[in-house]
């Protein structure tokens, strides 16, 4: 991919950073990693128990069932799903969509059972990412008529709720330990109409994250709701993922690189907004977790710990020798990776995103007990102002980057710089798009090298996800732009074919190590 500078790297950022049964083994992935290969002489060992996993997304790989009816299959209740299927969006320039049907996915909703043992046997992993999707468990509306947990539970599709617990189940079968995120982009639709506030975010009806009392309530309830239900198969809680890449490409600059529903540009107003609503319905989450996941589902005697998933940039200035680089490349850092980690774990608030604290907020402090991180490449910072930004001081710097550009340095200067926060990380994504035969010794292995030496030099680490298990729908690029996936699959059947990367990464697992 070509060098993309000024402008468009705001969203070429938000696509790099962005951008989850039978088993024939049921000793699982814990004693592999315990007995690995004994002819293997390993560089690099990691801690015991570490977590070695691959992340997906429902929205990005539930759809598409080879054998299932549409109506089965399809989850048509969420904003991106109205964002890619909707006609007229469709032929609406301006949302940069690709047209591919949702039909085109991998089918995890069928397909969860293979999958599964892929990542259990194939690629000798303990932990998979997943999401739960909000819309497949309350499709509509009347969600909104209840006013506790327990209220909310009539609501609840039980089909979905049913299939959710197979596929949690299943996974714990097989030693396979779950992160579950709560949201992963998607919104329902009775709470976002994409489609109305794109043409009109003044006058739309639902607004998602910009009707706070409404959205900050429901959240609250749903996840309250997940805990409580899928607390026996489920310890480590993500929240909503990547905060600020729903933020820059549905409210700053959404480009065909990377857009999100409503998808308006140079909304810096209501941008910011967003960014501090999510900050609170993460704190809103993490209590909830906390009241009603009450099941040890590993039996090591701790409960649900509760995460946000960051995407994190390693920031760099351009130009080390200007000093206008160097200082928009501090204040870069500090917009994109701290302010939201500030808010939610020190309570620490600044609402205009100069640098000083406007804020104290105890009801917000320390609601983390894990840092997740997804990493992908680093930002490089010039002195500068996108065009309509002038009259805000946070958008007082020029990102420019390559779109998977391999810096591995950056994994470890990201957790050593978020290891201030003296709390546990995960790895939550990291990964190539790069060609599956060669991305092992290109790409991960050089991040995992790195992110070693950060574990030697002292960072908590506890696990590493690789963006992803499967080629999937890749939101607004469709399926057949971007692959990113250990495994590809066949566009008719859907059936997996594996690849040298998913060989190599499956003997990272089996070894703990390389």
């Amino acid at each position: 991919m070509q060098r993309i500078v000024g402008l468009s790297a705001w969203v070429v950022l938000l696509f790099c950073i962005v951008v989850s049964c039978s088993s024939k083994d049921t000793a699982g992935a814990n004693a592999d990693a315990a007995a690995g290969d004994s002819t293997v002489t390993l560089q690099h060992s990691f801690p015991k128990g570490f977590l070695w996993g691959t992340a997906i997304a429902g929205f990005q790989v539930d759809m598409g069932c080879p054998t299932l009816p549409a109506s089965a299959c399809n989850d048509a209740n969420s904003d991106w799903y109205q964002w890619v299927s909707d006609p007229e969006l469709v032929a609406d320039k301006s949302t940069f969509g690709s047209g591919d049907p949702v039909s085109a996915g991998p089918g995890f909703w069928q397909n969860w059972p293979g999958d599964i043992d892929l990542a259990r046997n194939t690629l000798h992993n303990n932990a998979l990412r997943y999401s739960l999707e909000w819309s497949r468990l309350f499709p509509d509306a009347t969600a909104e008529k209840a006013n506790s947990v327990a209220d909310l539970k009539q609501y609840a599709n039980a089909d979905a709720v049913a299939s959710y617990h197979k596929i949690f189940a299943a996974a714990k079968a097989n030693k396979i330990s779950l992160l579950i995120t709560l949201n992963h982009y998607t919104l329902p639709l009775w709470l976002h109409d994409g489609k109305a506030c794109h043409a009109d975010l003044d006058t739309c009806k639902n607004r998602g994250w910009l009707d706070k009392a409404r959205i900050l309530k429901a959240i609250a309830l749903y996840a309250g709701f997940c805990a409580q239900e899928f607390g026996g198969d489920v310890d480590l809680w993500g929240t909503i993922n990547e905060p600020f890449a729903v933020v820059l490409a549905g409210y700053i600059l959404p480009t065909a690189e990377r857009t999100n529903p409503p998808g308006v540009p140079l909304r810096t107003t209501e941008g910011v907004g967003v960014a501090f609503n999510m900050m609170e319905a993460h704190c809103l989450m993490v209590d909830a977790v906390h009241q009603y996941d009450t099941q040890d589902a590993n039996g090591d005697g701790v409960l649900a710990q509760v995460g946000i998933v960051a995407n994190l940039a390693a920031v760099v200035p351009k130009d080390p020798s200007k000093p206008e680089d160097v200082a928009a490349a501090k204040h870069a850092d500090y917009v994109y990776n701290q302010e939201f980690l500030d808010a939610t774990i020190l309570g620490d608030l600044d609402r205009n995103l100069d640098g000083v604290v406007d804020e104290h907020r105890d009801d917000m402090k320390g609601r983390m007990d894990f840092i997740g991180i997804n990493y992908y490449t680093r930002m490089l910072v010039a002195a500068g102002s996108i065009p309509g930004g002038q009259d805000f001081k946070y958008l007082d710097f020029l990102p420019s980057l390559n779109a998977f550009d391999t810096f591995p340095q950056g994994i470890h200067d990201v957790v050593m710089w978020a290891s201030k926060y003296k709390l546990p990380m995960i790895i939550t994504e990291n990964g190539s798009g790069g060609d599956k035969s060669t991305s092992f010794a290109d790409y991960l292995q050089p991040h995992l090298t790195q992110l070693h030496q950060a574990i030697v030099e002292g960072a908590d680490v506890r696990g590493y996800f690789y963006w992803t298990l499967v080629d999937n729908y890749e939101w607004n690029h469709g399926v057949n732009q971007i692959k990113m996936g250990m495994f590809s699959y066949d566009a008719t059947t859907k059936a997996r074919k594996g690849s040298a990367l998913a060989d190599h990464y499956g003997q990272v697992g089996l070894n703990n190590g390389f």
